[in-house]
Parts: structure tokens; sequence; C-alpha cells
């Protein structure tokens, strides 16, 4: 049963370093939307992800529906307690989707500028509810002894979440302009270049201020593989850096898809075996092994994820390389 629970815990923590790295750049594409300073450059931005975004997205879903099969407390607490901040991670996303159908439909300046905004809202706002969610999950939730948050939605803004929904944001950023860099012909992708160096300047400084702030403050003290993974996310971030600067944008990509497969995987790797630890007693955490489903659930539905996950692999392997060509630059 042990081996069972912790199968599905990584392939929870899988899904999730997925939706990360693959609507990551989406996120990070619609932080850049209004630096662009022509219409046909924020229309290449929207291009550039267009046949991607829907499928990247699945990726959540997925990693949603899987945590509720097989951690059901879980994600009870968790979306019960980040109830406002879940619509408001919804609200945006909404408004990203429809932003991108819409946009091109009447052909006004006033149309087409409002629903870039609501693009870049919308991409913004979910990168740094993502960190904040996750900041509050390292420090623990004010839990009773049934696992139901006590805290309300302002207790959720505290320092160490908004230093690591900060650095969510600038995260996404970086991984957003290297992609831009890597999809899009003409001086824009230049332009782009340089919005990654300049992000690398500020998401170096607030990753380490997160990693000293979550030293101090962890209620489980330090481990060693997290704090080793912090390493290497360190390291793949200089390579995306050093690579981006000699105009190696394939390699700088997935140097930051490293970066942030990294950070998930010390994120996960703190938290173990603690799924919702509880800041106010820790016997009232939400583990791996005290609020998974039945041995049946588990066996049944990880024989649909080993039939599930390539078809999705598969097709996010297709997608990308049938799409793989730069985008061009409209003169508008």
């Amino acid at each position: 049963m042990e081996a069972l629970q912790i199968i599905w815990f990584l392939l929870v923590g899988i899904l999730i370093i997925g939706y990360a790295i693959l609507d990551g750049f989406d996120l990070g594409v619609g932080f850049w939307h209004l630096f662009a300073k022509k219409k046909g450059e924020r229309s290449a931005f929207i291009e550039s992800i267009e046949p991607f975004w829907d499928g990247n997205e699945v990726w959540l879903l997925t990693g949603g529906g899987a945590l509720f099969a097989a951690f059901p407390p879980v994600y009870a607490t968790v979306f019960s307690g980040f109830y406002l901040a879940m619509m408001l991670v919804l609200l945006g996303l909404i408004f990203r989707a429809v932003a991108i159908e819409f946009r091109n439909k009447v052909d006004h300046p006033h149309w087409i500028f409002a629903w870039d905004i609501a693009f870049s809202v919308g991409s913004i706002l979910p990168s740094i509810l993502y960190g904040v969610a996750i900041g509050n999950i390292l420090m623990g939730l004010e839990l009773n002894e049934i696992g139901d948050y006590q805290g309300g939605f302002f207790a959720l803004l505290n320092p160490f979440a908004l230093i690591c929904g900060l650095t969510g944001l600038a995260m996404f950023a970086q991984h957003g302009a290297l992609y831009l860099a890597m999809k899009i012909e003409g001086d824009i992708a230049e332009d782009a270049r340089k919005w990654a160096a300049t992000v690398w300047y500020v998401f170096l400084p607030l990753f380490m201020l997160a990693v000293a702030f979550g030293i101090k403050n962890c209620i489980y003290g330090i481990k060693a593989i997290p704090m080793a993974l912090v390493v290497l996310a360190l390291i793949s971030n200089s390579g995306a850096f050093l690579f981006n600067k000699i105009k190696k944008s394939v390699a700088a990509f997935l140097a930051s898809s490293c970066t942030i497969a990294f950070v998930m995987l010390a994120v996960a790797a703190a938290l173990f075996p603690n799924m919702v630890p509880c800041s106010n007693n820790p016997e009232w955490s939400l583990t791996v092994f005290n609020s998974s489903s039945s041995r049946l659930t588990l066996i049944s539905m990880l024989v649909i994820a080993l039939v599930g996950m390539p078809i999705v692999l598969g097709y996010t392997w297709f997608i990308h390389r049938v799409f793989r060509g730069r985008v061009v630059v409209s003169e508008k």
C-alpha cells in the first residue's frame, strides 16, 4: 500500500511539473504581451502559443483529477481553503482563453486593446497565485482535526507566500521570454532575449530570498535532497542565462524548463511525506499515507494512468513537432 501511495505522489507531482513547464511559457508570453510595441508583434505572441495553450492546460486538469482520485482529503482541504484564490485563478484562465479566441474577431483598436489587457492580466494573476499557494503549503496551513482550513483569505497573503508568488511570476516571465526568442522571427526575438536577461536578475534574488526564508521558517526543518535540487535549479538557471547570451535559444529554453522542474521537485521533496502540513498541530497534517484513497482505487487509477499518460505525452510531442516552425511578425 505504501508503494502505491508513493507512486501516486510522484505521478501527481509529474503532472504538476508538466503543467508548470508547458503552461509556464504561455503565462510568460502573456506577461510580456503588452511590452510589444506593434499590433503585429502582439498578434505574433498569441500565434506562437495558439496551437498549444489548451493542450497545455490539460495537464492542470489531469493533475487536479489525479489529486481528487488519489488523495481526496488533500483535494478537499486545498480547494476549499484556497477557494477565493482558486476562483481568481479560474477567472484569469477564462479571461486568457477568451482573449485568445475573441481578440481578432473585430478589427477595432479599442476592442483589440481590451482583449490584450485581459490576456496579460489573465496570465499574470495565475502566475502569482500559484506561487502564493505553494508558499502557504510549504509554511503549513492552520487546520482543524478533520483537515478544514481555519484561516481566511488574507492570512494566505503572508510575506513568504507573496515572495513565492513574485518568484513564480519572475520564473514564468523568464520562461516565456526564452520561448519567444526561440519561436518568433525578427527584431522582437532580440527584444525577448533582452527581456529574459533582465528578468533573470529579478528571479535570482527572489528565488534566493524565498529559499532563505523557507529554510528559516519551514516547520519541518532543512533536508538534504531539497537543498541539492535547489543547487541544480540554480545551475540550470545559470545555463539558461548563458545560452541566452550566446543566442542558443533552444538550449536556453530547455535549461529554463529544467529550472522549473528542479524548483518543483525541491518543493515536493521538502514536503514529503506531507502534502498539506498543519502549522498549529503537525499531527493533523495530511500526508501521503493518511489521506490516500483505498488500495483498489489506487490500483484502478494506476491502470488508467498507465494508458492515459502516454497518450497525453504523445499528443504533446506531436503537436509541438507539427507546429515547430517560427512565427513571422506582421509589419502592421
